[in-house]
């Protein structure tokens, strides 16, 4: 244990060893980093030291009360895949220089490029705690030697915070939808341009055309059998994105044991017999869709499985939002818009820091303007 600031500051090496309870107070009823989430990722192997990521949790304790009073999520990295924030060419530049930019402190949930509360904390506790979080970590970087710490996928209002402490600020961006209180989705396609609209009822209609069923399923009535299917979907997917899959089966299973609530599927079948799905998990205003995978080529099948489905289930259910996943210009015509994702890093050598300052400079004014352009090449009828 090491003595900083107000607050004890203590590690764990994995979040088993952490309160479920009181971790999953100050988590804003985010699934991604609720402890069940997180802990699955733990328990299955997911993420862990022979992966690459070695979890490192950090944790705040009251020197007073002896209760804990901020966490968080946090792994050694050694390397930089499954972030969705690349450094390949950071890592490679300092390296060529002569440093070792891995290991790196990672604040981050593996491999879900989703925007979450990172430095968890109650409401009443923040104003103090998230800055100590921040500073925290400043200085474990510095006192281990490491490269760098990086805060991917945070709150605006959370990377603001850490760039008044000096962390370096990244922007990118992602396609959200929003429901301006529609009532069903003939509301929301009312919305949009005649074109925009004539051009999704027609892609609705395609995705079915060959006969083609679409279940939903939540809670306990996902089965074992139900997540062998997926699995395949999902592997199938990740072989010929990445190679290989980051998660695997044993993944699945804990987390529909122990968060069934908030998992979402939705499952495609032809002549009886499942070829495709898409995995969504359900916050406290949005629906998040994570992974999606088919066995069969069908037009239209994805963009109705992964994103019209999940906005027929969010006005359903009177959630504020739909975030997609990353990438995907191909969502704006599908009636979701661009919205800015940010991390920030902190960078222990001084001329690589800069150097780094420099580059995010530029990059930032680049996504500044591509995310002003996109915004009005939305679908949605003009004002």
């Amino acid at each position: 244990m090491a003595e900083g600031l107000a607050y004890s500051v203590e590690f764990a090496d994995s979040i088993s060893k952490v309160s479920a309870t009181a971790w999953d107070a100050c988590t804003e009823g985010n699934p991604f980093v609720q402890h069940a989430f997180l802990n699955a990722l733990e328990q299955s192997g997911c993420a862990s030291a022979e992966t690459g990521w070695q979890p490192y949790h950090i944790l705040l304790r009251d020197p007073q009360g002896g209760s804990f009073v901020g966490f968080m999520p946090c792994y050694v990295k050694s390397h930089s895949f499954g972030e969705y924030v690349f450094d390949h060419a950071w890592a490679g530049a300092f390296e060529r220089a002569g440093g070792s930019y891995y290991p790196k402190l990672q604040s981050s949930i593996p491999f879900t490029p989703v925007t979450t509360p990172r430095l968890l904390t109650t409401p009443t506790l923040a104003d103090a705690v998230k800055p100590a979080l921040l500073q925290s970590i400043q200085k474990l970087v510095e006192q281990a030697g490491l490269s760098s710490v990086h805060l991917t996928f945070l709150q605006s209002h959370e990377a603001k915070l850490a760039e008044s402490y000096g962390y370096l600020i990244r922007a990118d961006q992602q396609f959200h939808w929003q429901n301006h209180k529609y009532t069903n989705f003939n509301d929301f396609l009312a919305a949009l341009s005649s074109r925009k609209r004539k051009q999704i009822k027609k892609e609705r209609r395609t995705a079915l055309e060959s006969g083609i069923e679409i279940e939903q399923l939540s809670g306990t009535d996902i089965t074992e059998k139900h997540w062998d299917h997926f699995f395949d979907f999902y592997q199938d997917t990740s072989a010929r994105k990445w190679g290989q899959p980051y998660l695997n089966r044993s993944f699945f299973s804990l987390i529909s044991a122990s968060m069934p609530e908030n998992i979402l599927l939705f499952m495609c079948k032809r002549n009886g017999k499942y070829i495709g799905g898409a995995l969504n998990f359900i916050g406290l205003d949005t629906l998040y869709g994570r992974y999606w995978g088919c066995l069969e080529e069908h037009p239209c099948l994805h963009f109705e499985t992964c994103y019209y489905q999940a906005i027929d289930y969010a006005i359903a259910n009177d959630l504020s939002f739909v975030e997609a996943g990353a990438q995907g210009p191909h969502k704006l015509a599908r009636g979701y818009s661009p919205v800015k994702t940010y991390s920030a890093h902190w960078i222990t050598d001084p001329a690589f820091r800069d150097a780094i300052a420099r580059f995010l400079s530029a990059e930032r004014q680049e996504i500044e303007a591509d995310v002003a352009y996109l915004a009005t090449q939305t679908p949605f009828k003009k004002k």
